[in-house]
């Protein structure tokens, strides 16, 4: 079997073990906080309405919304979405993510140029995306279109897409943790365990750039086997 192509099989199965690793490292650390209650009895609506207007963000509304970590800051309908347990339960988790998705919002009032950069690039990729992705349906059926070398297209859109990404979600956390001390939301050792999950979720944005980088490589080392035969 060629070199690059069992080159480009170990990148695959590298992206994989990463993206799983950073999965399970957030689960665990939901569930671990998710159970420990806080001092202060709140919950993440609570905590969401106190912070959202603690920064003159009242017209945003709080919702709850169904799923597990589905939580989210929508800024055309100017609501902060809360999973079930996170939006009702008092928890450790329940402030932290409720600040993390408050972290959002209060970069959407201030204009956070990430986010700015982010919005503007949606319609981008998911436009290149969701081409890429026919393009590469009727590669598998038709010889004349380089399915490989599309996709290598669509994996780099998706990873400046990630890179952007990535300062607005660490960004939202650091928003979302001041916010908590500044309020008094959590005791000292309750907010090392909001820190901590909140860095775990950050991770997966990490490794998301990561397996994409992999993805991108993989691809070019199957490109490149050909080329040599």
């Amino acid at each position: 079997m060629d070199f690059y192509y069992l080159l480009s099989i170990f990148c695959l199965i590298i992206a994989v073990i990463i993206s799983v690793a950073a999965q399970l490292y957030i689960s665990h650390n939901y569930r671990k906080y998710s159970k420990k209650s806080c001092e202060m009895d709140i919950n993440g609506a609570e905590t969401a309405r106190r912070i959202l207007d603690n920064n003159g963000l009242n017209d945003i509304s709080i919702n709850a919304i169904s799923g597990s970590l589905t939580d989210n800051y929508n800024p055309g309908k100017r609501s902060v979405n809360l999973s079930e347990k996170i939006y009702s339960k008092n928890s450790i988790a329940s402030v932290a993510v409720a600040a993390h998705e408050c972290g959002h919002a209060i970069q959407d009032k201030e204009g956070y140029t990430f986010l700015r950069m982010r919005k503007a690039i949606i319609p981008f990729v998911n436009l290149v995306s969701y081409a890429g992705y026919i393009a590469i349906i009727l590669g598998i059926f038709f010889s004349f279109i380089d399915v490989v070398s599309i996709g290598i297209g669509v994996e780099l859109v998706i990873l400046a897409f990630q890179l952007i990404t990535l300062p607005v979600e660490f960004n939202a956390s650091e928003r979302g943790l001041k916010q908590i001390q500044e309020l008094g939301l959590l005791t000292n050792e309750e907010f090392k365990g909001g820190k901590k999950m909140l860095k775990s979720a950050a991770l997966t944005y990490v490794a998301g750039v990561a397996s994409t980088l992999l993805q991108i490589l993989r691809l070019v080392l199957i490109l490149a086997s050909r080329h040599r035969d």
